[in-house]
């Protein structure tokens, strides 16, 4: 208790300190607000701190005192439709005032149209929700109307004028802004540009001096081709040294005017445009072409190829040329391989065996000598015009790239054939296996060639399952041997070699054969050609007919038999039914084996009804049963790797019946491939379900015994009380008088 009455001052210190803390406030901007006659005024008010619904609501009211913030005037509310004075009706009647809705709690008062006599103290005020009334419930800002001052033209002319230019030329556009302000303005100047849609920024000069430039525009004002200038007599110029033909299109120069708010930031307060000019470009012409279309060349001789331009420009100008190689059409310049290139001052790039030479002033010669393969691809060439400028530098006015064309370089192709035999073939598992690949009939082997082989294994499948070839072994150009992951562990013991006894020959020798290595084998021969970096490209492949190597074998045999701890069971007890699969033959390891297991009943001695699906278990160990109508219950379950054993809890009649269960074995091969056998079905056996009398009739005996003793110590209970207290009478018995007898003398 004694702390319990120490904290409580401390608590209400706390109340009492978050009740001053915590409360309504309503804010608008810091005043005053300048804003031009005849633009858009919006005023934003929000609310926050408050109880009671999300949605706030909010009253305008305006007030020319700008002193006492007296007498003010309802303009707008957003919860009374009734708010609005006369004053104002016909202005919210016709949106030129209206409230715009942000959030749940915050608004704009825009004025569409503002006058000189909209100038003074705006309140927003907002209807008190809270359970306790703190905070503030209205803010109040002065809004200042200034007159229009800003001019903004664009050329001398009335209409805008039409400039037509050839690509490269230098033009200049010109544009005026000013303003003559009550207040202490800047001008934010912006050049833009339309050739569609939208309008995109070229370059601007804002109103903090600063100058900046659109996305599009970045790197040409970084390198001087478009820039702004402030001149004399408020013009604005913007300069471009170099036109495109991008440059086409229609110009305009963008005004605004700022001013510096109370709080210190920027506010623009109006905005006017004017039309310049539109621009017309005429871009150089510029073809490109070479003059051979798809070309086959043999290797070891050379290729001639010519690139030609054609223009219609006239005057001083030079060309450049750059020959490119790619592997794709699709690939970019960037991603493509310069071959040689020739620059404005016709100096040439240096290279051993390629050469290219200025036949005219429009065309360049390419040669490369000893072609291999590997300059099969794509060939193209790119052309650029150059035309010199005032100030002495160099414009590229023109610039394209001719269609790529297709170069195959021929391969000088031996010829050969390839023969596989076995030397050892095995006759039971672990005889040596010992295949030889040859190759024969060989022509036009030169000394660039050189042969290598690949072993590959293929298992024949009993199943419709489809297996790819294996790869065994294989050599690269250099004759590094590469072993497959079938091969790899016993290649590293020497169960397995891999050999090249000749310049011909290659052999494959399997010290042990496996009943894993039963299959098809088959070698690959590829010719590989030396190229002039000395690399080594494969131009042939050749495949030897297949191999088999097998020898006699059997096959395991399953059988099935079913069998239980009891036939004959008495209602409501539990019989154990057990399917225990026998294998005969090759002896196989366990996990080779799986198994898909269902039980089924035939509610009849004869087997001459249909069989009744009790539960199964597939080889994966997902269990199905059936859905029983009766209170029975049936567990499947596997003890051990060759046993299952089905449970019926709480027999049944209805459980009655022959019982069997159907197998279907699955082995997996020695390739790791699970192959289905047949299925196996058991012979029945009968469960019969009987009644036991005893146990039947024993709770009802004991139930009547106890009942009839009951009832007969009620009865004798109830007589003795009746006879007690209810059936009780009094006896009045004759009286007699006592006399004595008179002696018979007196009689």
């Amino acid at each position: 208790m004694g702390l319990r009455g120490e904290s409580a001052p401390l608590l209400l210190l706390f109340l009492l300190l978050f009740a001053c803390c915590h409360g309504r406030i309503v804010k608008v901007p810091e005043g005053p607000l300048v804003r031009v006659e005849g633009t858009e005024v919006v005023i934003p008010c929000n609310v926050s701190q408050y109880d009671g619904p999300s949605e706030q609501n909010f009253d305008w009211e305006f007030s020319t005192d700008t002193t006492q913030n007296s007498n003010f005037v309802h303009v707008v509310s957003t919860w009374d439709p009734w708010f609005t004075s006369t004053k104002y009706q016909d202005r919210v009647n016709s949106m030129e005032i209206t409230l715009r809705r942000n959030s749940n709690d915050a608004v704009e008062l825009v004025i569409g149209n503002i006058y000189p006599s909209d100038q003074g103290m705006y309140r927003c005020t907002t209807p008190s929700t809270d359970a306790v009334v703190q905070g503030n419930y209205n803010a109040v800002v002065e809004v200042k109307v200034i007159a229009d001052g800003l001019t903004v033209s664009g050329s001398k002319a009335r209409a805008t004028s039409t400039l037509n230019l050839s690509e490269g030329d230098a033009f200049q556009l010109r544009c005026s802004a000013s303003t003559n302000s009550s207040e202490h303005t800047h001008l934010y100047v912006s050049w833009e540009f339309k050739n569609g849609l939208a309008w995109q920024e070229i370059l601007s000069l804002t109103h903090d001096g600063k100058f900046q430039s659109g996305l599009e525009y970045s790197e040409r004002y970084i390198s001087g081709d478009v820039r702004l200038d402030a001149m004399a007599n408020d013009i604005y110029r913007l300069s471009v040294s170099q036109a495109l033909p991008t440059d086409e299109g229609a110009y305009r120069c963008r005004v605004s005017e700022w001013v510096k708010g109370a709080d210190g930031s920027w506010q623009k307060i109006q905005e006017k445009t004017a039309d310049v000019a539109n621009v017309v470009v005429q871009p150089t012409a510029l073809g490109v072409f070479i003059t051979r279309s798809n070309v086959t060349v043999t290797e070891r001789e050379s290729l001639d190829l010519t690139c030609n331009f054609t223009t219609d420009r006239s005057g001083i100008f030079q060309a450049e040329v750059t020959w490119y190689f790619s592997n794709s059409p699709e690939d970019t310049l960037a991603e493509a391989q310069v071959l040689l290139s020739a620059d404005r001052d016709s100096v040439i790039s240096d290279s051993t065996l390629i050469s290219l030479s200025h036949v005219d002033r429009s065309s360049y010669h390419l040669l490369i000598r000893d072609v291999s393969l590997e300059d099969s691809g794509y060939y193209f060439c790119q052309a650029a015009l150059w035309v010199p400028q005032h100030n002495g530098s160099w414009h590229k006015v023109a610039e394209r790239t001719s269609l790529p064309v297709t170069v195959d370089v021929l391969a000088v192709e031996p010829n050969y054939n390839v023969f596989l035999s076995a030397s050892k073939t095995p006759k039971f598992a672990e005889d040596p296996t010992e295949l030889e690949c040859r190759i024969t009939e060989a022509q036009n082997t030169e000394a660039n060639i050189r042969f290598t082989v690949s072993w590959y294994y293929r298992l024949p499948l009993r199943s419709d399952e489809v297996v790819k070839d294996l790869l065994l072994a294989t050599m690269d150009a250099d004759w590094t041997l590469v072993v497959g992951d079938r091969s790899k562990q016993r290649a590293q013991n020497g169960e397995i070699i891999f050999s090249k006894p000749t310049v011909d020959t290659f052999r494959l020798r399997i010290q042990w054969t496996s009943e894993a290595d039963r299959g098809d084998y088959y070698c690959v021969i590829s010719s590989w050609s030396r190229q002039r970096n000395n690399s080594w490209i494969k131009i042939k492949d050749v495949a030897s007919m297949p191999v088999s190597i097998l020898w006699s074998t059997q096959g395991p045999v399953f059988n099935v038999s079913v069998h239980s701890d009891r036939t004959t069971i008495y209602r409501g007890e539990l019989v154990n039914l057990f399917c225990i699969i026998t294998v005969e033959g090759p002896v196989l390891d366990l996990d080779d084996m799986s198994f898909d297991v269902s039980w089924f009943a035939m509610r009849s001695i004869t087997m001459d009804r249909d069989p009744v699906f009790l539960a199964s278990l597939d080889r994966k160990g997902i269990v199905t049963q059936a859905r029983r109508n009766g209170s029975s219950d049936v567990s499947l379950e596997r003890i051990a790797p060759l046993e299952f054993r089905l449970r019926l809890h709480g027999c049944e009649d209805q459980d009655f019946g022959n019982h069997y269960c159907l197998v279907t074995p699955w082995v997996q091969s020695a390739a790791g491939v699970w192959q289905q056998e047949m299925e196996i079905k058991s012979k029945p056996i009968l469960v019969t379900v009987k009644m036991d009398v005893l146990n039947a009739f024993k709770f009802p005996l004991l139930i009547g015994v106890g009942l009839s003793t009951v009832i007969g110590l009620l009865s004798c209970l109830i007589g003795y009380c009746t006879s007690r207290w209810c059936c009780k009478k009094e006896v009045q018995e004759t009286r007699r008088e006592r006399r004595r007898l008179m002696s018979m003398e007196m009689d």
